[in-house]
């Protein structure tokens, strides 16, 4: 009891403080250098060039050496995946990816969309950029910045780009028909890695917004999940007139009192089990990441079986917190092996395990609530899709105080924390119902 009236004191506080601080800023849009060296006296190519993802016998022929190698250590009887990654599934993991999975195969799928990069500050940006296969007479695609967190990729969107940009084929209305692109963040995938300390989300936010004025959009819409919505967030904050954003706890009985939903309460209580607790198991990687990333990326970076263990594990309890209990950690109820290896595959063939952890030590490692962004408000029209297994359940009412113009909140029937790679059709059609509601404003 007493910690829960603690933590109730202290979002109190925070509440309190930004409903205090209700006036409009923008974050401004300034300019900055992540390549190597000083920045050059020349101005930067803004071409835009087109790019191919590529594998080779000699990439295959290592990865394989070393998958050989992998020495599994037996888990403790009756574990699961409680102590994280159980080492019994990873070796039917390991044999899939030894013996059956084709990467050469995948490549061929990750290349069925146009990839593209362009330097911008310094930095090779890789995207993906979809156009509408065709249109009704008459319209013009709706332009979407979609982007993805850690330990993720821009292949999560794989199987939202056809609802997004081809509906009618896939069942859907044609009311709203979108032109797509997915950027890598900086040092994830195939975008290059900052050689500065300090790339954070606001840096990635302008890197974008910089990226979609060079494709010809002035004005678009913004979707993001995990850092993605941290970053959709600072473009909104950025350049607010140009973007359509979409991304109390004093005990149960007081819950419908204070406004909050049943669903709300099913979600958030018991408390200290759904929210701290939770908090508590799934954040150990967080804090290793935000103080010291490049001791533990050492081993990830040197080794494909570590690399898998350390990302597929949040695959499982993302999902579901309660795939914990369950001897495979519930991987394969959601995904299939072959797409949570490609993902895999896009840190592993890169190389961006480390500079993807950087990305925490960048955003959290000076503290929480010292950057500018994090104590400002964003006045755009805002969609929110809370999907039931998500880490942190956040009610409207929460949302709504870093959102005032939250003009869509929708709970979602099932999903966790991958929505567009668990649940694409669900987020498509959250996508098309936000965006009806934004053209009415």
């Amino acid at each position: 009891m007493w910690l829960e009236l603690i933590l109730a004191s202290v979002l109190g506080f925070v509440i309190y403080w930004f409903v205090s601080r209700d006036k409009e800023e923008t974050l401004p849009l300034e300019d900055g250098w992540w390549g190597p060296g000083s920045k050059p006296s020349a101005k930067e190519d803004e071409s835009i060039r087109p790019f191919k993802v590529e594998t080779s016998d000699e990439e295959i022929k290592d990865l394989h050496q070393r998958i050989d190698r992998f020495r599994a250590s037996p888990p403790l009887e009756g574990s699961r995946f409680h102590y994280g990654f159980n080492s019994s599934y990873l070796k039917k993991v390991v044999s899939f990816w030894r013996n059956e999975f084709d990467w050469r195969k995948q490549v061929e799928i990750l290349n069925q969309y146009p990839h593209f990069k362009t330097k911008i500050e310094g930095l090779d940006i890789h995207f993906i950029h979809v156009k509408p296969p065709q249109l009704p007479s008459g319209r013009t695609p709706k332009p979407l910045l979609m982007v993805h967190g850690w330990p993720g990729s821009f292949y999560e969107f794989y199987k939202i780009i056809p609802l997004l940009t081809d509906p009618k084929t896939h069942g859907l209305s044609d009311e709203h028909v979108f032109e797509v692109i997915f950027p890598s963040i900086p040092g994830y995938g195939f975008s290059e890695a900052s050689s500065k300390k300090g790339l954070n989300s606001v840096a990635t936010a302008r890197i974008f917004y910089k990226l979609m004025s060079r494709l010809g959009f002035q004005k678009f819409y913004i979707q993001g999940g995990d850092w993605g919505s941290l970053i959709c967030t600072n473009i909104a904050q950025m350049v607010p007139k140009n973007i359509y954003s979409l991304t109390p706890l004093l005990g149960q009985r007081f819950g419908r009192f204070l406004g909050y939903t049943e669903k709300d309460l099913e979600l958030l209580y018991p408390f200290k089990e759904k929210v701290f607790y939770n908090i508590m198991r799934e954040s150990g990687y967080l804090h290793i990441q935000a103080t010291k990333p490049d001791t533990v990326g050492c081993a990830l970076n040197d080794s494909p079986v570590g690399l898998a263990a350390y990302i597929l594990e949040k695959f499982s309890t993302w999902t579901k917190s309660e795939y914990c209990e369950l001897e495979d950690g519930g991987l394969e109820r959601k995904f299939s092996l072959e797409d949570l290896l490609t993902n895999i595959m896009i840190y592993w063939t890169t190389g961006t395990i480390v500079s993807s952890q950087r990305f925490y030590k960048e955003n959290l490692g000076q503290g929480v609530m010292v950057h500018r962004h994090e104590g400002m408000k964003v006045f755009v029209p805002t969609g929110y899709s809370a999907f039931p297994s998500e880490i942190l359940h956040a009610p409207e009412k929460w949302v709504k105080v870093k959102y005032p113009k939250l003009i869509s909140y929708s709970y979602m029937e099932r999903g966790g924390h991958f929505a567009a790679f668990e649940e694409p059709k669900l987020l498509a059609q959250d996508i098309r119902k936000f965006v009806s509601l934004a053209e009415l404003q």
